[in-house]
């Protein structure tokens, strides 16, 4: 029988060779794996080399890096009762793999829908206006939500996004009237401003000549000198000024009669 004990220890050796083999088990740095042992959850293991007992144990690799999930166009209604579709992304990050794995089936999935159902709720809150001017605080109101909601399971979220937001063409053709009514608005103002402005120079002009009869002359001269200057067919007939006073005096005189 002493011929047998080499064999069997030279099988022996071999099958744990095989055992040992088959038991190691790598995860990259941004890898973990959760080990279940006989159905139950036994620990998390990795980066690196770790041991699995054949069998008996069974692993869930999960990535830690930052992963990113755009939701589809979701059309809701803002407060003020208008349809928009907005495309939002989201970038999501496992920080606890257990969690992760024993507290939700697809967490991926999961966070996805978090995110679908807070859009809509926290986009119902809000009017058109809000929504087009202030999307990177809208988009921090969500992210704050979603995060809330997947911190037992896991997962942050690091960032959440408005990529693109669609209102209906009814609604577009209005918001650029509206928008050129505004222009117009704008652009009257400003030339009402501007007549004000000229008028009330003029009026101080006019005081100023007032006080010294020989600058209205030389003002008189220059316009005559202006229209000169632009070689047309025009026909200026001057008149002293003393004929205007005498006309309005004569007229004052015949009213009082």
């Amino acid at each position: 029988m002493g011929w047998l004990i080499a064999p069997v220890i030279i099988l022996v050796a071999l099958l744990m060779f095989v055992w040992l083999i088959l038991s190691l088990r790598i995860a990259m740095q941004y890898e973990r794996a959760v080990v279940f042992r006989l159905g139950r959850y036994n620990r998390t293991a990795g980066p690196g080399l770790y041991f699995l007992i054949p069998f008996i144990e069974w692993k869930s690799i999960l990535d830690l890096r930052t992963k990113t999930a755009t939701v589809d166009a979701q059309e809701t209604i803002t407060r003020d009762n208008v349809p928009i579709k907005i495309n939002t992304v989201i970038w999501q990050r496992i920080v606890d793999p257990k969690r992760a794995v024993l507290e939700v089936a697809d967490v991926g999935n999961a966070v996805v829908q978090v995110a679908v159902t807070t859009l809509r709720s926290v986009i119902g809150q809000h009017t058109l206006d809000d929504v087009l001017k202030e999307q990177d605080n809208i988009a921090h109101i969500i992210e704050t939500a979603v995060d809330k909601v997947t911190a037992p399971w896991g997962v942050k979220v690091e960032r959440v996004q408005m990529k693109n937001v669609e209102i209906p063409e009814s609604m577009q053709r209005a918001m650029a009237q509206e928008a050129e009514a505004l222009r117009e608005k704008r652009a009257r103002q400003i030339k009402a401003e501007a007549e004000f402005d000229a008028a009330i120079l003029l009026r101080k002009a006019a005081e100023e000549i007032m006080q010294s009869p020989a600058g209205l002359e030389l003002r008189r001269m220059q316009m005559i000198t202006e229209v000169g200057a632009e070689q047309n067919t025009m026909t200026i007939v001057m008149m002293p000024s003393e004929f205007v006073s005498m006309a309005r005096g004569i007229g004052e005189a015949l009213s009082k009669k």
